[in-house]
């Protein structure tokens, strides 16, 4: 890994290159251009808002993290999206129904002049959608090539340096890694075969790394998680973040699940129940989408609570999870969890959650951050899997040989950790014997 010195300047204009043109990507791009003219503030974005401690407690050194590494402005991000639907950004964020009409009204000229590129399409891998604007080809290879094609026009017409692209696109159906992705030579006669085991985003995902460009999956797809999307990008020193983003439910999980552990507390059910009315909602609403949903959800309290190493707290645990289609709620997602605890002695205990959260307004934060810090990764040399960037997935990319890390504070000391190393700064431990010695 590179350090300051070595990495590259984040000069020019950054393309933030977005698949699907739904409530997560309106409210990012609407968010983006709010806070470029000062009608918003970027809450909820760790590289706008968010400090890094360095050094001792005692030297007072907590600078902005957009002040302490090379991150591109906000000023220099381009947007280019894919969509099913031809609305403009502006007619999608209005069916969004995320930002407020008074907000959008005054963002209309901005993102009216974004227009999405004919997306790669099929509804064996979406069974709940379908649109006019997609694109035709032969077969899969053709379908990469002309999404590369858009990457390179866009990229000339807008004078982009650099590119970033993140699948904000629809859940698709379970999959598992097979023979079609076992390398790079299997995975492009896949392609040429028009192979099943290929869904769009993997198409996506290949174009985007065959061009040498950051990618992250924002959803619980396979598509990158397999061997030959990690040959590709090695060969192309390509950045990849992924997957699934944490939002509501599982956000909540990831915070209250190491404090419950941390206590020794132990965890007998944990039953959650989600109700959303978007596309999400829709989509999901396929009990093949929602394998590829659930998956991600459920195995975030298995690796935070280790139950091999605390048998007697969570060996037992009986963990369900729900997603209901309910469309007067649109976009404002609403998780219920009950947990039931064990405490001294054996005595039960119970705690509720109830968290009425908007989906999109947590998400597009984490989109923009993704973004931002992959590009950094780009410029300082940091190819494949980008495991300090687990702090915003769900389920995160790690090596085969070991296990993801869900723990969210355990995540943020990595990131903030990575950051200080590529500043040549200590990394902190928070051991703290050196205010006592």
């Amino acid at each position: 890994m590179k350090r300051l010195k070595d990495i590259a300047p984040a000069k020019g204009k950054l393309g933030v290159l977005l698949v699907g043109l739904g409530a997560v990507s309106t409210t990012l791009i609407a968010g983006v251009h709010a806070v470029r003219r000062g009608l918003a503030a970027p809450i909820g974005s760790l590289t706008q808002m968010g400090t890094i401690r360095l050094g001792k407690r005692t030297d007072g050194r907590s600078p902005l993290i957009k002040d302490f590494v090379p991150l591109a402005s906000l000023d220099d991000v381009v947007f280019g999206v894919w969509d099913i639907f031809e609305d403009d950004c502006y007619e999608a964020a209005r069916t969004a129904g995320v930002i407020a009409p008074d907000l959008l009204s005054q963002l209309k000229g901005d993102l009216s002049e974004i227009k999405p590129w004919p997306a790669v399409f099929d509804r064996h891998y979406v069974k709940r959608l379908d649109g006019p604007n997609v694109k035709k080809g032969a077969t899969k290879r053709d379908l990469s090539t002309a999404v590369r094609a858009d990457i390179q026009q866009f990229k000339e017409a807008n004078q982009i340096d650099r590119l970033v692209m993140i699948w904000c696109g629809s859940t698709e159906i379970f999959m598992t890694e097979g023979d079609a992705h076992a390398s790079l030579s299997a995975f492009e006669q896949a392609l040429d075969e028009n192979d099943p085991a290929v869904p769009s985003s993997m198409i996506y995902a290949h174009a985007a790394l065959k061009e040498g460009i950051p990618f992250a999956n924002a959803a619980p797809n396979l598509t990158v998680d397999t061997s030959a999307m990690l040959e590709l990008a090695a060969e192309t020193g390509s950045p990849l973040a992924g997957k699934d983003l944490k939002t509501g439910q599982t956000l909540m999980k990831t915070i209250v699940a190491p404090g419950l552990k941390a206590r020794l507390l132990g965890v007998s059910g944990w039953y959650s129940t989600n109700i959303l009315g978007n596309r999400d909602g829709e989509v999901l609403d396929d009990p093949e989408s929602f394998k590829t949903k659930e998956e991600s959800k459920k195995s975030v309290l298995d690796y935070i609570l280790q139950p091999d190493l605390y048998p007697l707290l969570y060996e037992k645990l009986c963990h369900v999870v729900r997603i209901n289609y309910y469309p007067p709620r649109g976009d404002n997602k609403e998780g219920w969890d009950n947990i039931d605890l064990v405490g001294w002695l054996g005595y039960p205990m119970q705690l509720k959650i109830n968290f009425l959260c908007r989906d999109s307004i947590l998400a597009a934060p984490l989109v923009l951050d993704v973004a931002l810090f992959l590009d950094l990764a780009k410029r300082a040399g940091m190819s494949g899997i980008q495991e300090w960037l687990s702090f915003y997935f769900k389920s995160p990319m790690h090596a085969a040989n070991i296990y993801p890390e869900h723990d969210l504070f355990i995540q943020l000391m990595k990131l903030k950790n990575t950051l200080r190393h590529l500043r040549d700064e200590d990394l902190i431990t928070h051991l703290g014997r050196e205010y006592y010695d």
